[in-house]
């Protein structure tokens, strides 16, 4: 980490989504037409959210998160914030409703989701205030909010904000789907200003043409100064300057029950450990250290 980066402080803005997560895993394949048993729990979740409780659960004291939420759960989920220790600042949807996942977890713990966006998108540029910076040594956006007019407004916003006060800022694409939709071009282009990308190996391969991760990794740190893709059970690849700067191997999992969030935790590991002085490898292997516990556990969020 730079002596800027130290100087803007210790804390974590996060600004993002909060979704609730309807969570259903089932061991046999789905039937058409009939029922197909499962065990179904619905957790509060999103991205960003999830982000967030990570970095707290790997040792980031100060984290914050701005998100919209409908009025019919407002209430539940900023509890389920606070409990985990991160200050919620959600603004709160009087006309349309949290966004809902259905999240259908099958007996390799792969999911596949159902996304009704709801309030998400709707987050807007009076929801943020520059003072939300105050005390923030990075600013992380979850790439849904690129996705739509309203929230991209407001991703922007923040993104400028933050660099006009020296604050790096971190995207996570999000979603594979969502960004094929979107385009990369455009995509890259409201990023443009981001110190580092996340992606996972399908994002970067949508974003840079490439078919192998390192190689969209060590591409997309052209455009960005720092890079790192997620490869699942593959650990991490790290990349700044056009080049791969390092490979971290993933935690083995014995029981993995629901890969739901895996991401979001790597992303909350790993800048827990950089606001804390690691290295980007270093924090990689954070990173990975929490993907492993995510995986072992439903939803998207640490155990509290």
């Amino acid at each position: 980490m730079t002596d800027a980066e130290q100087a803007a402080g210790s804390g974590l803005l996060v600004v993002g989504d909060v979704v609730t997560d309807v969570v259903a895993l089932h061991g046999s394949p789905l039937t058409h037409g009939t029922d197909t048993p499962a065990r179904i729990r619905s957790v509060p979740g999103g991205a960003g959210a999830n982000v967030a409780c990570w970095a707290v659960r790997s040792g980031c004291r100060e984290v914050a998160l701005l998100a919209r939420a409908g009025a019919e759960s407002a209430d539940w989920h900023r509890d389920a914030l606070e409990r985990a220790g991160v200050r919620a600042l959600l603004a709160v949807d009087e006309e349309v409703a949290t966004a809902t996942v259905i999240s259908l977890v099958d007996a390799t713990a792969e999911r596949t989701f159902l996304t009704d966006s709801g309030a998400v998108l709707r987050l807007a540029t009076e929801d943020f205030a520059p003072s939300m910076l105050d005390g923030m040594g990075w600013l992380h956006l979850s790439g849904y909010l690129l996705f739509a007019a309203t929230s991209r407004a407001t991703a922007r916003l923040a993104l400028r904000t933050a660099r006009e006060r020296g604050v790096p800022v971190s995207v996570d694409p999000a979603s594979a789907g969502f960004l094929a939709e979107l385009g990369p071009k455009q995509f890259l282009e409201f990023a443009e200003g981001a110190e580092l990308l996340l992606p996972n190996a399908d994002e970067a391969r949508l974003l840079t043409g490439l078919p192998e991760p390192a190689e969209a990794a060590a591409e997309l740190s052209r455009v960005f100064p720092r890079v790192v893709v997620t490869l699942g059970e593959g650990g991490a690849v790290v990349a700044a300057g056009g080049v791969v700067t390092g490979r971290v191997r993933a935690l083995p999992v014995r029981d993995p029950v629901d890969s739901t969030g895996a991401g979001d935790a790597f992303t909350g590991g790993f800048l827990a450990a950089l606001l804390a002085g690691a290295d980007d490898r270093a924090a990689a292997a954070a990173g990975c250290r929490a993907g492993a516990e995510a995986v072992a556990t439903v939803g998207g969020r640490p155990r509290t």
